[in-house]
């Protein structure tokens, strides 16, 4: 199978020759007894995960989903090329600090709860280019860590906002590599391609897109016209319409900004028959979430435990993904900045399943 990129537009690029060999998710309690729970590859019992602050427990959060991924690869860490990744925290705390112990090559990523998508997107483009064999895709957060760097401290005990979405404890990763035939080139040991493998098909770079929103207990509203350009854009330059997919996903808007995508989008009625969110999905109604979950680790973990192995299986032949992240700080809130926003898309296919 050729390997390439294609630019079909600006930040728009088709892609050959790349599939997901493997993808793996950790999470929380309070993410453990959710939906999705039973699906996680791990998940932890309280919240310092036996580490001494809640910083150190993502990064141990992060390197766990590593592990887990390349487990579920079959292959050992110093097999992988590159480590593309990042997180919430100031430096990129958990992705940096969780690399410190894998020792794989690494990219470290920033487009807030979008880093997945993002990560995703380039480590596919890297493989599809040549040169880089395997690419590591992950995204991180906890819900602790994050909380008390954005928003309160959280001794505070402050009352959550009905539009606030739930930072989740988690993190993603999934293994990218080339497509293979029948017979796997010497350098690529046993990778092969099998039948319900699936295949990364597009991406789409998203764009800085700012309303003027300033409220970081309502980020759904905040991030939903960047996820309704990024769309646009994919669907204008692939050719595709809201009925070629299964299953088109975002990531996370939640219950507020789902609603308003819907009404942002061409063919709002039909868009909304294909869509879910990741931020719905995540926990069930009575877990007290309010909007919905988010973080760099929702939108990752959602697609590792749930989209993936429907992907694999057939179940879903083509799937678009598209997380969404609030490109705001402390420092910038505190200047009273508004809070912009960034998408990012992949497009997933099912390999050899009639898609």
């Amino acid at each position: 199978m050729s390997r390439g990129v294609t630019r079909l537009d600006r930040g728009v690029y088709a892609l050959a020759g790349v599939t997901v060999a493997g993808a793996a998710a950790v999470g929380g309690a309070k993410e453990g007894a959710g939906p999705l729970g039973p699906r996680f590859d791990l998940t932890i019992e309280d919240d310092l995960h036996g580490t001494t602050s809640f910083e150190a427990a993502e990064a141990s959060l992060a390197l766990q989903a590593v592990d887990q991924s390349l487990k579920k690869s079959g292959l050992a860490r110093d097999a992988v090329d590159a480590v593309l990744g990042g997180d919430l925290l100031n430096q990129l705390y958990s992705t940096n600090f969780s690399a410190r112990q894998h020792q794989i090559p690494l990219y470290g990523l920033f487009s807030a709860c979008a880093t997945f998508t993002e990560a995703v997107g380039l480590g596919a483009m890297l493989v599809a280019a040549g040169g880089v064999e395997r690419a590591l895709a992950m995204a991180a957060s906890h819900h602790m860590a994050a909380e008390r760097q954005f928003r309160y401290p959280i001794e505070l005990g402050y009352q959550r906002a009905l539009t606030a979405s739930w930072t989740a404890t988690a993190a993603g990763a999934v293994m990218l590599r080339p497509e293979m035939g029948e017979q796997a080139s010497d350098n690529l040991g046993a990778d092969r391609a099998v039948e319900g493998g699936v295949r990364v098909t597009a991406v789409t770079t998203g764009r800085v897109i700012d309303f003027g929103g300033h409220d970081p207990m309502d980020m759904g509203t905040a991030m939903a016209p960047a996820a309704a350009d990024t769309l646009e854009r994919h669907r204008s330059a692939t050719g595709r319409e809201w009925g070629d997919y299964d299953q088109i996903l975002t990531g996370d808007l939640g219950v507020v900004g789902s609603r308003i995508l819907v009404d942002l989008v061409r063919d709002g009625d039909r868009f909304r028959d294909r869509h879910e969110d990741c931020g719905r999905m995540l926990y069930s109604p009575d877990q007290d979430v309010h909007n919905g979950g988010s973080g760099a680790g929702c939108a990752a973990a959602v697609f590792a435990v749930w989209a993936y192995p429907r992907i694999q299986s057939g179940e879903l032949r083509r799937v678009l993904m598209v997380a969404t992240g609030a490109l705001f700080s402390p420092t910038s809130y505190q200047q009273g900045e508004s809070i912009p926003a960034i998408a990012h898309a992949v497009e997933f296919e099912c390999i050899g399943r009639g898609a």
